[in-house]
């Protein structure tokens, strides 16, 4: 038999005992995850006035090198601010610490440091959170359904999506287009995003495709955003960052004046 003489009439049954109850049950849990990551979410914590000096110093470095070859601020303004930062990198003035002592041995950043302990558990809830309620919802659907033919797609496709589409389903003669239910539920998953994004808003914790690709300890290994960092290296880092970014400088109000006289037809083009 092949599928273009064999006709398949489902029980509305399906439709309504199965195929509307997995994609409800999905977005219900997707929505019910992102109010649990929610709240789960520790607020964070207040840094101390010396820790917010010591990274604006790094980030108003950084500013400072991304627009010296066009530059907003006068030469003078420019050479006496990167020639500041760079001494004060030197010394160590931003740190939140103090300077470091001449005969002190340098000390790194403590990898126990509460923050960043704080941030890798938090990752790891959230994790938990995506992956748990996704593998009770498989074991259902495998309990129950398996083997179930849920829809047919109005639209042809190749035999490459059979194994796709027909997931728990040993029938080579059915038609491509007959969706099984192990496989719906794998189109939901990766398909609600959508409309998790149409009820919660663009920044929602429902979708868990992403967070499902990745391992479960993935948050521990990756650094957080309160892990510690040696700010003694970046500043030497960022020194000499400042040294080469001179070379580049240009002042964007260099000649401005002929520019515009120019513009205007007041002065011949150059």
């Amino acid at each position: 038999m092949s599928g273009s003489t064999v006709s398949l009439y489902l029980d509305p049954q399906i439709r309504d005992w199965v195929l509307f109850p997995i994609t409800l049950v999905m977005i219900l849990v997707g929505i019910l995850r992102h109010y649990v990551v929610v709240l789960l979410q520790s607020p964070p914590k207040k840094q101390t006035r010396e820790a917010i000096r010591e990274q604006r110093a790094l980030v108003r470095s950084q500013i400072l090198r991304a627009t010296a070859s066009n530059s907003p601020a006068p030469p003078k303004f420019y050479t006496s601010i990167s020639r500041h930062l760079s001494q004060a990198f030197a010394a160590g003035s931003y740190l939140k610490d103090g300077p470091p002592k001449a005969d002190a041995p340098p000390t790194p950043p403590n990898p126990m440091d509460p923050a960043a302990m704080d941030g890798m558990m938090a990752g790891m809830k959230t994790q938990m959170v995506m992956m748990v309620p996704q593998m009770i919802i498989m074991g259902w659907i495998n309990f129950f359904f398996q083997g179930f033919v849920l829809i047919k797609l109005p639209f042809p496709l190749t035999l490459g999506f059979k194994a796709m589409l027909q997931r728990g389903i040993e029938t080579p003669d059915m038609d491509v287009r007959w969706v099984s239910s192990l496989s719906w539920y794998f189109l939901n998953f990766f398909g609600l995003n959508g409309l998790y994004r149409l009820i919660l808003g663009g920044d929602n914790s429902a979708d868990a495709s992403r967070d499902m690709t990745a391992s479960p300890f993935a948050a521990a290994g990756a650094a957080p955003p309160g892990a510690p960092q040696d700010f003694t290296k970046l500043f030497k880092a960022e020194r000499d960052n400042l040294e080469f970014s001179e070379g580049l400088y240009s002042w964007v109000g260099a000649d401005v004046e002929e520019r515009v006289l120019r513009k205007y037809g007041k002065l011949p083009p150059a």
